[in-house]
């Protein structure tokens, strides 16, 4: 055994990703392929990709393809789906495509599921009038029940059967499923919202971590660390915040004005990415997110409000005391995920991640301390 220096809060990266509709598919591709690998090569720990089928401005339609298609480029960064929105798809299918991906990164893959937010993939799927996190629930048990047995697998509910019973010839290999690399499954983490998640504390005792949304008010954010203390507990898990992620929108310049003007302005990209994401959750009846303090009026609630309180922004040294005010406000929290947004000024966007890495994240953990681990 070695003992290891680990740092106390760790960066990763995630990105929805939110784009202008009219922007050329292929360049909104590849500058999201571009921003993963840079991410890798600056030394993030982890990169987390959203999918959305019937959105142009959030057009990633699958993360596992997404995640395929840099398996053999990236060499350190560990992937991870944020989220496969399980009541789109057969469990069957995501089981095989989870271990295929599973397999292709070498077991740097982190298995993010979801019920999925967007309503107009739901009404795709023909889940709109349906309960999707139930749906998401007998989803992703299935999809465990397949890694963990045997075919013919002879597995229903109330959404879907899985079974080769009529087809399976053992000898020539088929009717049976691949399965994961990591055994049993990969780790796998939820996305969360909602303030005072009990979704939270129900993932955390069956062993599984959270991701709280970007665009969620601090002051709502601070609410869901009780709960996964609370989950782990019941779960019998070291009770403490190493596991929980937290992502937030991250702006770093080499001065303020510049961080002022790109990350803070209506027109800029952060401000493309939260007029677009309060359009659809203050549409969907979720205005709450956004409110500065719980009993704010709905009516109050701006983009001016959102850019002003949720976005860090700034030179390093301001990003710094912004980063650690926000973890004293929410709590401690394990990794520190940099939400990706369109690079209207691709220079500033790389520079921001770059200077994220390089210089705001070392001088954070050294203001915190560092631990050790054994390993």
């Amino acid at each position: 055994r070695r003992t290891a220096i680990v740092p106390r809060m760790r960066l990763g990266y995630f990105t929805q990703p939110v784009h202008p509709p009219a922007k050329d598919y292929r360049q909104v591709l590849r500058e999201n392929r571009e921003a993963a690998l840079f991410a890798d090569e600056l030394g993030y720990a982890e990169a987390f990709f959203g999918e959305h089928i019937t959105d142009r401005a959030e057009p990633i339609t699958s993360n596992l393809m997404f995640i395929a298609s840099l398996a053999h480029e990236a060499k350190r960064i560990t992937f991870g789906s944020a989220a496969v929105t399980l009541p789109s798809y057969h469990p069957a299918m995501v089981a095989a495509h989870v271990a295929m991906i599973d397999n292709m990164t070498d077991g740097r893959f982190i298995f993010g599921i979801g019920p999925g937010g967007l309503l107009s993939d739901a009404e795709m799927f023909e889940s709109l009038d349906v309960d999707r996190n139930a749906k998401m629930l007998q989803s992703i048990d299935m999809i465990l029940a397949i890694w963990a047995g045997d075919a013919p697998y002879g597995l229903e509910n109330d959404y879907w059967t899985a079974t080769t019973e009529r087809t399976l010839n053992p000898a020539i290999g088929q009717g049976i499923v691949a399965v994961p690399l990591q055994r049993p499954h990969p780790p796998i983490v939820v996305t969360a919202v909602a303030p005072h998640s009990r979704g939270i504390t129900a993932a955390a005792a069956r062993g599984w971590d959270p991701i709280t949304s970007n665009y969620v008010q601090a002051h709502w954010v601070a609410t869901h660390l009780p709960k996964y203390l609370e989950g782990l507990e019941q779960g019998g898990r070291p009770v403490n915040g190493s596991g929980w992620r937290v992502a937030k929108s991250i702006f770093v310049a080499d001065d303020d004005a510049t961080a002022r003007d790109y990350g803070k302005s209506p027109d800029g990209p952060y401000g493309f990415y939260f007029r677009n994401i309060m359009t659809k959750l203050v549409g969907n009846g979720k205005p709450e997110i956004f409110r500065a303090w719980p009993d704010q009026p709905n009516d109050q609630v701006s983009l001016d409000q959102s850019l002003d309180t949720q976005v860090i922004a700034g030179s390093v040294n301001s990003v710094v005391d912004q980063v650690l005010a926000f973890r004293e406000e929410i709590g401690e929290f394990g990794t520190l995920l940099y939400t990706g947004h369109d690079w209207m000024d691709p220079a500033l966007g790389r520079r921001s991640m770059e200077l994220m890495a390089t210089e705001v994240m070392p001088r954070v953990n050294e203001a915190l301390g560092e631990h050790a681990a054994v390993e």
